[in-house]
């Protein structure tokens, strides 16, 4: 009997509330769960409004230990209930250290770990290097009940030595919570285009699904009259040719499902080669933080 998993990506715009938060996304969860859905990921820190368009220490008062924080807390029950695996995006503190995080939480409800972002960007309207630091995890690859799942976070999701590594440690699924949108410094740069294809040329270079959940809407940003973050959505899954199999356009709050072979999968990766003809002799450039 083949292997499969359903996976679901969930879109949705948050506001200042944690509790509504989080008794939204428990909703968008059941809708995907009844839909069949057995990994279920979340857009980055649905905790709250995305506060990294400036620097406002008031901010770090929302920071939890990770077995602590309430969206763990909170939705690692509703995993086991529900027979589901949720990755779980949230802000983490860990002593005096801060990070932006994901917690995986198993189909029994038992959190597995945590990954702590392992890129930071730091521009306009994304100034995630006040709050996070350098993710210190490695990149991860869970063991779930459901099967083996790699996660990035949002900027880590534009890197393809990233998606290699995580397929290289045995992902056969890659699943990337993510915050983007507008781009304050250019009004007119959209980049939800080649957000989309940077993640599908992941797809097929590593011959594996990926899905990308990101929030929608307006987040104002207090102060500025006018001013704030405008979130494109656009979340996806794509098949491991990076073909598109289910989608939500920019605006819309809901829930995407789809469900992939994994023995087809693993069956069709080695068929392609990509593994075998790897020549990783000749990367050391990749590792030479200043190469010729």
């Amino acid at each position: 009997m083949a292997r499969t998993l359903s996976v679901a990506a969930l879109q949705a715009a948050f506001g200042d509330d944690m509790q509504a938060n989080i008794a939204k996304t428990t909703d968008l969860i059941r809708q995907a769960a009844a839909a069949g859905a057995r990994v279920i990921v979340a857009p980055e820190l649905f905790q709250g409004p995305y506060f990294c368009v400036r620097q406002d220490e008031r901010w770090f008062a929302t920071a939890h230990a990770w077995r602590e924080h309430p969206c763990v807390t909170a939705l690692a029950p509703l995993a086991a209930e529900l027979g589901v695996v949720l990755p779980i995006s949230i802000f983490e503190r860990e002593g005096p250290h801060y990070y932006n995080s994901v917690v995986m939480v198993d189909a029994d409800g038992a959190p597995l770990g945590v990954y702590r972002k392992s890129h930071i960007p730091d521009g306009p309207g994304y100034q995630e290097k006040y709050y996070f630091r350098p993710g210190d995890t490695g990149f991860r690859v869970w063991e779930t009940r459901l099967g083996r799942i790699g996660v990035g976070i949002c900027w880590d999701q534009w890197y393809p030595e990233a998606a290699r590594a995580m397929t290289l440690m045995g992902a056969e699924i890659l699943i990337y919570p993510t915050a983007i949108g507008s781009e304050p410094h250019d009004p007119a740069l959209d980049t939800a285009a080649p957000w989309r294809r940077a993640m599908q040329g992941h797809a097929v270079s590593n011959v594996i699904p990926v899905v990308g959940a990101n929030r929608t809407g307006f987040e104002p940003w207090p102060g500025y009259p006018g001013g704030g973050q405008n979130f494109y959505g656009s979340s996806f899954i794509c098949d491991q040719r990076g073909d598109l199999i289910t989608e939500l356009d920019r605006d819309e709050e809901g829930v995407i499902v789809a469900e992939f072979d994994l023995d087809f999968l693993n069956l069709h990766r080695a068929a392609w080669g990509f593994f075998r003809d790897r020549r990783p002799d000749l990367y050391g450039t990749l590792t030479n933080p200043s190469p010729a």
